[in-house]
């Protein structure tokens, strides 16, 4: 998933920021999510949703804390060097912030209150505020490398790459498989369809190598755009927002019409099977991840003030989001008709007549994610880069334009080809770099964050008003567990999964 790419020097209010970062979030991860919500069952997968976006929302107060921590320590460098170029440090503190008492006001103000103002106290708390002021755009990987030791640096980046992988690999199936299944006709008997039977009839083409076309020229299509440089648009981005909604109140809308007419005969069950959980575990922590692009989107937002609330307010949104499109879907549809990508059960379905309709829906996934995926390619390109390569180090023009944008591709678009389980990928993906970066890179980064701080600015620098809620040590504790946990039983179960 890539964040919306805001233009510098561009600010918008916490009203449109919360919209941004609900189309961050919302994607690939809620067309796998009724799938797995239904293998899963509808108590156990209710339990676990809430669980995770609470722990999701947490860490990301985390980030929150270590962007304005970074400013604070920037800012903080800054003054000191212009203090130091100065010739005299008294001139220089008075001309860095001035702090012009408006003596008749303050007369007012003793004599109302009978209490004298002290300007020092007032200057200083002023000045706090301002250094951990989130002005100044610090992305995850600037932060890293402020926070992080060698070693630290290299395992983040580590993470962050395996996750882009994996995130071209979902999109690379996606993609290809939305257009096989729309345009495919052979269908004697629709349910129950394999890769081997023919995509139309008369022709000798299977569905598994119309599949491989389709992929192929989407490869060459799109991916021919991580060589280059590109950007996300302002009007790209209000595009694919639009058409993220429609497809998504389409396919709810038309549900809820389907159940409340009696027409749906679903039973979902209760409580699924326990090898389907982990699966689903994946899928939320895929599905609720925006902490990589937090940067991008909380710097521009004026005024931050209640950024945090404002933040709490999206998660409980997206929350009931998720909860309100799986629930109508494990109620429209049986579990097991239930596609790994789900606006392809809308395609020529009873539960969408309008044909026209079901086209759009179906071929949702094929507009928005195409527009992400050189996004994403190109976002994975300069993090290679920028683990492989030194900076202050010339190289060979096709090193850069060439083989990097080809170690790129190569690794995706293989497994595209061994695979067309979306949510497996989605689990996988989510369940081991998606947990590495959205809970222990954030709790790293606030604990070093705060050390940092302590150590260049002093103790009492520490405390600042964009820290989080959740700043007691034991939060940093139990989240390091969760992941831990979280890790291990999916591992044990993927094990366990292979032996049988």
């Amino acid at each position: 998933m890539a964040g919306p790419l805001v233009e510098a020097g561009t600010s918008f209010s916490p009203w449109v920021g919360l919209i941004f970062v609900f189309n961050l979030i919302v994607g690939t991860g809620a067309l796998t999510m009724p799938k797995a919500f239904g293998q899963a069952g509808w108590i156990f997968s209710v339990a676990i949703i809430i669980v995770l976006a609470l722990v999701s929302y947490v860490t990301a107060t985390f980030v929150i804390e270590a962007m304005a921590a970074a400013n604070g320590i920037i800012k903080y460098r800054r003054k000191d060097k212009k203090r130091e170029l100065d010739e005299t440090s008294s001139t220089s503190s008075s001309s860095s912030d001035p702090y012009i008492p408006d003596t008749e006001n303050d007369e007012k103000e003793r004599l109302l209150t009978g209490n004298t103002i002290n300007y020092s106290s007032v200057r200083a708390a002023k000045k706090h505020a301002d250094y951990f002021e989130i002005t100044e755009l610090v992305d995850m990987g600037q932060m890293a490398s402020m926070f992080f030791n060698k070693v630290g640096l290299v395992l983040f980046y580590i993470c962050l790459i395996v996750y882009l992988y994996g995130d071209l690999a979902i999109y690379a199936v996606a993609v290809p498989k939305s257009l096989r299944d729309i345009t495919c006709t052979y269908d004697a008997d629709s349910q129950n369809l394999s890769d081997n039977d023919p995509c139309w009839t008369g022709v000798t083409i299977t569905r598994m190598n119309a599949y491989r076309i389709y992929l192929a020229i989407f490869s060459v299509s799109l991916g021919v755009f991580v060589y280059f440089n590109v950007q996300k648009t302002k009007y790209l981005q209000i595009f694919t927002t639009i058409m993220r909604w429609l497809a998504f109140l389409t396919m709810i809308f038309s549900s809820v019409i389907y159940i409340s007419r009696g027409k749906s005969s679903a039973k979902p069950a209760a409580t699924g099977t326990f090898e389907s959980i982990p699966n689903f575990f994946g899928v939320c922590v895929y599905a609720f991840m925006c902490h990589h692009s937090l940067p991008s989107l909380i710097t521009p937002v004026k005024p931050k003030k209640r950024i945090t609330a404002f933040l709490f307010g999206d998660y409980v949104l997206i929350l009931l989001f998720y909860l309100f499109l799986s629930i109508t879907a494990i109620f429209t549809f049986d579990s097991s008709d239930i596609k790994d990508i789900y606006t392809l059960n809308f395609f020529k379905s009873k539960v969408l007549p309008v044909i026209p309709l079901s086209y759009f829906v179906a071929l949702f996934p094929v507009f928005t994610l195409s527009t992400n995926f050189p996004i994403i390619g190109i976002t994975l390109r300069n993090n290679l880069m920028a683990l492989f390569l030194h900076e202050n180090r010339l190289y060979h023009w096709t090193i850069k334009r060439l083989l990097f944008p080809t170690l790129v591709l190569v690794p995706p678009i293989a497994v595209a080809f061994a695979t067309t389980n979306v949510t497996l990928l989605v689990g996988i993906t989510g369940s081991y770099a998606g947990a590495a970066i959205q809970y222990l890179i954030p709790v790293f980064l606030v604990y070093y964050a705060r050390k940092k701080t302590e150590r260049t600015m002093g103790k009492r620098w520490v405390l600042h008003q964009h820290m989080s809620l959740f700043r007691h040590k034991i939060w940093l504790i139990l989240i390091i567990i969760w992941a831990i946990f979280c890790l291990v039983f999916v591992t044990v179960d993927h094990v366990l999964e292979g032996i049988h």
